[in-house]
């Protein structure tokens, strides 16, 4: 693991901060839109999703996201072991065509990515990095076996080596090799390489779900 020098350190923080204020201002029309249609529309409920992740130093946190799921989504994937065991084998993921617990206007929050708009909340919080390996559940922490210290040795970001690469036509163990690739050489040009990789493969919607 290299040792990340503490102007890196400085530099990727100031630059956290003055992009996820900036792009909450920004963005603060389609937080309006998306808070309206949860608050009066059919998907009445919540307008955030809440769930604990593994970050900085096997620090807990609550990732925020746009609900894409009716509500008690978790409960309900818990309870059909079927259906929870194609959740596992795929990565701790279902395609969108296959979840039954996505709402439409999920679906749609999804395929265009503003349902992970709210981790700029993390972002400024310092919970996450707009570059970083994805933060996971705890149960997923196995899939880096003895390297799980290195994986949890920079902070997690909203965009990172795995997604650029492909996102989820990527599975474990080959995700979690892309993550420890970061964590292990993270330097600021890495992370603006990772950026440009991250635009095209929105652009061209690589393994979105």
């Amino acid at each position: 693991m290299n040792k990340k020098s503490k102007s890196y350190i400085f530099s990727k923080r100031f630059l956290d901060i003055s992009v996820a204020i900036f792009a909450l201002i920004v963005l603060s029309p389609v937080f309006l839109c998306v808070s309206i249609l949860y608050l009066f529309g059919e998907n009445r409920g919540p307008i955030f999703y809440q769930q604990t992740r593994i970050g900085f130093e096997h620090r807990k946190f609550k990732i925020y996201k746009f609900r894409s799921m009716v509500v008690g989504a978790d409960a309900r994937l818990t309870e059909n072991p079927e259906l929870y065991a194609k959740f596992v084998a795929n990565g701790y993921k279902l395609p969108t065509s296959e979840d039954p617990r996505i709402t439409s206007l999920g679906a749609f929050l999804r395929k265009t990515s503003i349902d992970e708009l709210p981790q700029f909340i993390n972002i400024l919080k310092g919970d996450m990095s707009i570059i970083g390996p994805r933060p996971v559940v705890e149960k997923e922490l196995v899939e880096y076996g003895d390297e799980v210290d290195t994986f949890l040795s920079v902070r997690p970001g909203a965009m990172g080596l795995w997604q650029a690469s492909g996102r989820s036509n990527i599975q474990y163990p080959e995700r979690a090799q892309l993550e420890l690739d970061y964590a292990k050489n993270a330097n600021i040009w890495f992370d603006f390489r990772i950026i440009f990789m991250t635009i095209q493969a929105i652009f061209k919607k690589v393994g979105a779900m």
